[in-house]
């Protein structure tokens, strides 16, 4: 591995009970762009934290230009020419542009900074990478692909022999990305070894020259971009995907529950046009920034939309609220459930009843002899594993919270159900359970819309599939009529719009 900047040789990570990361090896090149992914739990993450000295491998060798390092702390990683951008950017909005790029190295004469010379080293460093930004301007007045632009200035002012970017355009527009893409091709150029980590499947044709892919924790593949195709890379990620059936006893009412006419939000969602049937489970397909998590939330009125039009039983909702949506029945259980859901401060108790308060208060106030029966039946039916629902919901596992979040809406009697990536972060039991609640929610004429980044998940679960692009529905799929592997090739297909009914 000696013409690599960096390189791996049979790293492994173990943590008590489960092995993160087995016996990887990889080399990363000067001069190209490495795409490191994989579905969530892979290994990706450990692999990056181990390069970037935030965590220690079990065993294992790691190699700067042949030879071999120890990467003890951040610091470490940072003398040897590892830069890391995460998809969190670490700027502080306060502080100008020259402060951010040189924080902690800002030059000085005498006991005082040194402005003209720390200005003049900043306009270098972004004049190096052809980008035209205003070093005296705060970074806080910045858009968010300027502050994307210097968190990685940041990491090229210390002349980096790698760069790691960790989900670098999540937050981008289209036209954005390609300006990033553009900077990053000019970095690889200059020889730099960029490792380019991505859910977005479809970028990576336009940006990477080799792909690595992790699967549960092993080095499934490293392939040269032009000669893999879209389906070889999803067959790598997920090898050969267990296909299980929806009860056949799952029938569609005729009746509409939701009708979503022409929904715009610029910038986030574009002409969506759809209806949901009484007892249907309606999957939302789509790669990250596809614009389906924007949609929920629009159609729940947690986030404005711009034009179009929601009908909810047949009655038009021009201004669409929380309160006004959970009055006429809607329920949204969001991809953030410990921040955006629960109170995890509170009781298992507390948060099962936020949502249906007013069914269980006695005029102004609350009535645990009124609450503690819909929390019971919520646990009984969920099988929330629960010693007492006055503990606090923080210490339950993740899939019991989020059966926690799905009883709070059913304590409400819901009509419609919308799920934001509801199995993220829990087990496969937990996973089974909640596909039961959904199926179990149809029998009793209760719509859900569903949203999730497994897309094998859609297809076992729902009675139809919606596929979005960039921001679109460009098509209406049924389960019986295609695989999970089929399905994540359409996402990242060149958008092209079909008829939705």
């Amino acid at each position: 591995m000696t013409d690599y900047k960096l390189a791996t040789r049979r790293l492994c990570k173990q943590y008590p009970g489960t092995t993160a990361l087995a016996d990887m090896s990889v080399g990363f090149a000067g001069g190209e762009v490495h795409a490191l992914i994989g579905k969530n739990g892979a290994g990706k993450s450990t692999l990056v934290k181990m390069l970037a000295g935030s965590v220690q491998p079990t065993s294992g060798a790691i190699l700067v230009d042949g030879v071999q390092v120890s990467l003890p702390t951040p610091a470490a990683a940072f003398r040897h020419g590892i830069a890391i951008v995460y998809q969190e950017l670490s700027l502080i909005p306060s502080l100008t542009v020259t402060e951010n790029i040189l924080l902690g190295r800002l030059p000085q004469r005498g006991p005082f900074i040194d402005w003209p010379a720390a200005h003049a080293r900043a306009r270098a460093v972004l004049a190096d990478m052809e980008i035209d930004i205003d070093v005296r301007a705060r970074v806080g007045d910045l858009g968010v692909a300027k502050q994307q632009v210097v968190e990685i200035a940041k990491a090229m002012s210390t002349e980096p022999a790698a760069l790691m970017l960790d989900e670098p355009t999540s937050a981008l527009a289209r036209h954005e990305t390609g300006r990033l893409f553009t900077l990053i091709r000019r970095l690889a150029e200059r020889g730099v070894a960029v490792i380019y980590i991505s859910h977005r499947l479809q970028e990576l044709h336009q940006i990477a020259d080799r792909v690595t892919v992790l699967r549960d924790g092993h080095h499934i593949g490293t392939k040269a971009m032009p000669d893999t195709s879209a389906a070889d890379i999803v067959h790598m990620m997920f090898g050969e995907v267990v296909q299980r059936e929806r009860p056949a006893d799952l029938c569609v009412g005729s009746a509409c529950a939701l009708r979503v006419q022409d929904l715009t939000r610029a910038g986030a969602f574009e002409a969506i046009d759809f209806t949901l049937h009484e007892g249907e489970i309606l999957g939302l397909a789509g790669m990250l920034g596809a614009g389906r998590t924007e949609l929920l939330r629009s159609i729940f009125g947690a986030e404005s939309f711009d034009s179009g039009r929601i009908e909810v039983a047949g009655q038009a909702l021009a201004a669409p609220t929380p309160m006004l949506m959970k009055k006429h029945g809607l329920a949204f259980t969001p991809e953030n459930r410990k921040e955006e859901a629960l109170v995890q401060r509170h009781s298992i108790r507390a948060n099962m009843c936020l949502a249906g308060m007013g069914r269980m208060a006695r005029g102004l106030f609350t009535s645990r002899a009124l609450e503690q029966p819909h929390v019971d039946t919520q646990v009984e039916r969920l099988r929330i594993k629960v010693s007492s629902t006055e503990n606090p919901v923080a210490a339950l596992s993740g899939g019991n919270q989020q059966k926690v979040v799905i009883g709070n809406w059913l304590n409400n009697q819901p009509r419609i159900m919308l799920f934001d990536e509801p199995t993220r972060g829990i087990d496969v039991q937990a996973k089974q359970q909640i596909f039961q609640v959904m199926w179990d929610l149809s029998r009793d004429g209760i719509a859900s819309i569903f949203v999730s980044t497994e897309l094998e998940e859609l297809v076992e679960v729902c009675h139809r599939i919606l596929i979005m692009q960039g921001g679109r529905i460009v098509a209406a799929v049924r389960p019986e009529d295609i695989t999970a592997d089929e399905l994540y090739v359409r996402c990242m297909e060149t958008p092209g719009v079909d008829h939705v009914s």
